[in-house]
């Protein structure tokens, strides 16, 4: 009677104890061992001699049997071979469903020498390197997807109620004109209003800004969560044509339309703590100081950056005035270096190099185009200013 033979599994012993093969010794040959042979098919293990030949290791069942040949390069092992192994189970390709056990500790340490992948050293390396590809791949898709313009947070943040985003556009534009008075002179406003209007022409369905203007001699302009922009008095000043201004409106436009100031606080403050300033919980005094904190990406500037030559090519707005602008102030910058010192051009150092925008402009293909304003209207915004309210308390909304 025959029984089914367990492949891939090592003869039962006691602990401590070694089988060994009739008229053959371990101590003889340690490149020679008892070994014990399984087919995998309906039938009893076979025993014999295994010796670690040139190029594999030699299988000898003795009469009836075959001999043969396993090469190291394609031997496998059910456990890495330890330098503390006292044998080795092992099977191969070239035998498929067999297994040969292998008694000996010297056997296992000769044949780890010829077949060092089965070491287990080998197996955390290629632990490692399955583990360092796995990171790879993840590293990829991330890549992928933010260069496809998917974002976890800016999905969110798109996902947000109106109401929520508007909550805290409020609270940060508060918090970061605190002290300063909004100019709303009627001709200014109805002139930027004008402006902004012609600018969303091109702007995604569903999205509208609400652009204010506040005394403020600070060269600025920021737009916070809900659509909402400030552009300050020192802007307009420095200024040279409505161009100017209606590049760094659409620029400011772009950081809109890409979530970037909703996206760079939740990033910066954590979804939960996000959530909870826009259900009107605490740190809504802190959203504006937080905003001005963050510093976008250079990648997430060059979103805007495109946005913004789009809204302008919409509008019918030459570009060229918002290239104009930053290598203009740039020198001032440079020139001046009080005001570099004391703030007064914040807005450009948070922006990338007026060298690389003015290229970006220079590569535009030219466009039917007219002035962002007329001289009348671009002296009505100069001189938005001329009227002024008191500032809301930061929190205490519109």
């Amino acid at each position: 009677m025959t029984v089914d033979a367990a492949p891939l599994l090592r003869p039962a012993r006691m602990p401590g104890t070694l089988l060994m093969a009739p008229n053959e010794t371990t101590n003889s040959n340690p490149n020679r061992s008892y070994c014990r042979f399984t087919s995998g098919r309906s039938s009893l293990p076979v025993d014999g001699v295994a010796t670690l030949g040139v190029s594999g290791v030699e299988i000898d069942l003795g009469p009836g049997h075959p001999a043969q040949l396993w090469n190291y390069d394609r031997l496998k092992s059910l456990e890495p071979v330890r330098g503390n192994a006292i044998d080795v189970l092992l099977s191969s390709p070239e035998a498929p469903g067999a297994s040969l056990f292998v008694q000996g500790a010297k056997f296992a340490a000769n044949l780890a020498g010829h077949a060092p992948h089965l070491t287990a050293r080998a197996a955390r390396r290629r632990s490692w390197k399955w583990g360092l590809l796995l990171a790879a791949i993840v590293a990829l898709a991330v890549a992928a997807s933010f260069a496809a313009g998917w974002s976890p947070l800016r999905s969110f943040a798109a996902a947000l109620p109106d109401s929520w985003r508007q909550r805290l556009g409020d609270s940060a534009r508060e918090s970061m004109t605190e002290g300063h008075k909004e100019c709303v002179d009627a001709h200014g406003v109805a002139a930027l209003s004008n402006l902004s209007a012609r600018l969303s022409k091109a702007a995604p369905d569903g999205v509208s800004f609400n652009v204010r203007v506040y005394d403020w001699p600070l060269m600025n302009a920021f737009a916070v969560p809900g659509g909402q922009i400030v552009l300050t008095k020192g802007l307009l000043d420095k200024a040279e044509s409505p161009d100017e201004v209606a590049g760094v409106l659409a620029h400011e436009m772009g950081h809109g339309i890409e979530m970037h100031p909703e996206t760079g606080i939740i990033r910066s403050v954590g979804l939960a703590a996000a959530v909870e300033i826009m259900l009107g919980g605490g740190g809504l005094a802190n959203a504006g100081l937080m905003l001005a904190q963050l510093g976008y990406s250079r990648g997430a500037e060059h979103e805007a950056d495109l946005d913004a030559l789009h809204l302008l090519k919409g509008a019918g707005i030459a570009p060229k005035g918002l290239g104009n602008f930053f290598v203009r102030v740039s020198k001032i910058e440079g020139e001046n270096s009080a005001d570099a010192k004391s703030g007064a051009l914040t807005w450009l150092r948070t922006h990338p190099p007026a060298a690389e925008r003015a290229k970006l402009v220079r590569q535009q293909s030219d466009y039917p185009a007219t002035p962002a304003l007329d001289e009348q209207s671009w002296q009505e915004l100069k001189s938005i200013c001329k009227t002024t309210i008191e500032p809301q308390k930061p929190g205490s909304g519109d």
